[in-house]
């Protein structure tokens, strides 16, 4: 269902949102999105240059939990209210943003010359999976500087932990139900805590 109406831009990622959902990105076409948003796709082009980039700003910009844009800001966040607290809001949207564009991106993996291009064209725009580790430890690293993370600590390490469970509760959802993603978000940043910051310090 479209519900941003405010400009054409937001009518394409609407629709793109949508057919993305429905088809999977390997099978959305351009045409099937312009159609959706009632536009031609020359008009599609002139807000995005290619399918990569509707794709990048539907994950960005439609998915519950806006995680990318609260990751981008947490390294400014270190010091501000506790370490646990932070990594709760982050497993949080990692959650949802997984549930929700899981089915939507798995089918690029069928389609190994697709994959192959699309893994290529992320790359090129400093894009991709691996960004949301790399913020994650770019913050737990400015949490040692401050003394709140231990210097023992491995940041990589944590957010490949973390990341990699909310990725596997969000695949195994799509085949049995699976616990609340609040408590859930919790529980595991709870079980992570004691490698990352001494006993009082959280």
């Amino acid at each position: 269902m479209i519900t941003h109406l405010s400009s054409t831009r937001d009518r394409i990622l609407d629709a793109a949102a949508s057919v993305m959902r429905e088809q999977g990105i390997a099978r959305a076409t351009t045409k099937q999105i312009a159609a959706a948003a009632g536009c031609s796709e020359a008009l599609l082009y002139k807000h995005f240059r290619a399918k990569v980039d509707l794709f990048v700003a539907v994950l960005q910009e439609r998915t519950p939990g806006e995680l990318a844009a609260f990751l981008v800001g947490l390294r400014d966040a270190a010091g501000k209210r506790s370490v646990e607290e932070n990594l709760v809001q982050v497993a949080q949207r990692a959650l949802a943003f997984y549930r929700e564009s899981f089915l939507m991106a798995v089918s690029i993996f069928f389609e190994r010359e697709a994959f192959e291009a699309y893994r290529a064209a992320l790359l090129e725009r400093g894009a991709g999976p691996q960004m949301v580790n790399r913020w994650l430890a770019d913050y737990l690293r400015a949490e040692q500087e401050l003394g709140r993370v231990r210097a023992d600590a491995a940041p990589d390490a944590a957010a490949s932990l973390l990341f990699g469970a909310c990725m596997q509760h969000a695949f195994l959802g799509q085949f049995v139900e699976q616990p609340e993603a609040v408590g859930h978000a919790r529980s595991l940043v709870r079980m992570l805590l004691p490698g990352l910051v001494a006993e009082g310090d959280g």
